[in-house]
């Protein structure tokens, strides 16, 4: 079982302070933390720094711990800036990078981006095949449908060869299926129940055998938002409005995929989690981050697994 932990980024204007950023991404690698990671929304009334920027600056400010977003809701992108980005941070970062895709759901402002609402999944996968023949071929000719390239050379290429590990993100079975189709890790969102978890890790797993490809080879990992606090409905209480702040409005559904309460409650569901097939557990405090990190160290990480 590894552990990761979220990497800050939601800042008011001003408010963001540079030392005890720092300080949060060393204790993090103190405290034995595999990862770190962001999360993606461009639009939307909570205050929330680019993934990319917060990374490299995280890159910076660490050593070990690798570095990574779930997801990129990369059919916003195009897919040769995005490409090029992420291979200068994964040079930048010696090889550190995790990259996780999604295509955003129906859900998205896509009119605001210049995308056909009608056509976002066709254009989310045709923007990570560039993407990968972007990492790792001398040249790229592609005549796609939303995108040409002739002969493209695209340097340097990633650190890490052939390329950074793709973790996609998704809840339907076709975009479950198109994960292990495309991609080299399935990430279940902080918003999914565990019980929902559970059912998408068995069509994954599915997948897998009927593609033949080895278990072992695709991880499985999942986010959860977490609050910890001897206060049980204190946490809840925090918790709930904290989403409401990132999603603009309650949402119910959202809430109860949460997870909050004592250390041992938040032990139990953790418990959960991992037993529904998670290897990696990101846990996403949305408050009090650096508290709530050390919380986790000391009195959930011991216990899970």
């Amino acid at each position: 079982m590894k552990f990761a932990i979220a990497i800050p980024q939601f800042y008011a204007d001003g408010e963001f302070d540079p030392a005890a950023f720092r300080a949060y991404l060393a204790r993090a690698e103190e405290l034995g933390f595999e990862s770190a990671w962001t999360q993606e929304s461009v639009l939307g009334t909570s205050s929330q720094f680019s993934p990319i920027e917060a990374m490299t600056y995280a890159a910076a400010c660490s050593e070990r711990l690798r570095l990574g977003c779930v997801v990129f809701v990369s059919t916003l992108h195009s897919p040769v800036h995005l490409a090029k980005s992420l291979a200068t941070l994964d040079q930048l970062s010696l090889g550190r990078l995790e990259v996780g895709v999604g295509t955003g759901g129906r859900g998205r402002p896509f009119a605001a981006f210049g995308v056909d609402p009608n056509r976002y999944v066709a254009r989310f996968t045709e923007g990570v095949t560039i993407m990968k023949a972007l990492w790792t071929e001398p040249r790229v000719t592609f005549h796609g449908e939303f995108w040409q390239l002739e002969n493209a050379p695209m340097e340097p290429k990633p650190f890490t060869k052939p390329h950074p590990r793709l973790w996609f993100g998704g809840a339907s079975e076709p975009a479950l299926r198109r994960a292990v189709r495309m991609g080299d890790g399935f990430f279940g969102a902080g918003s999914s129940p565990t019980d929902k978890f559970a059912e998408q890790v068995q069509i994954v797993r599915r997948a897998l055998t009927e593609a033949g490809r080895p278990a072992d080879s695709f991880p499985i990992a999942k986010r959860v938002y977490i609050a910890l606090d001897e206060d049980a409905e204190r946490a809840r209480n925090r918790m709930n409005a904290a989403l409401e702040g990132i999603y603009g409005h309650r949402v119910p559904a959202i809430e109860a995929a949460a997870v909050a309460g004592t250390p041992a409650d938040c032990v139990r569901e953790a418990n959960r989690v991992a037993a529904a097939g998670a290897e990696l557990i990101l846990f996403t405090a949305l408050f009090d981050q650096r508290e709530q990190m050390e919380q986790l160290a000391a009195a959930v990480l011991p216990k899970v697994g």
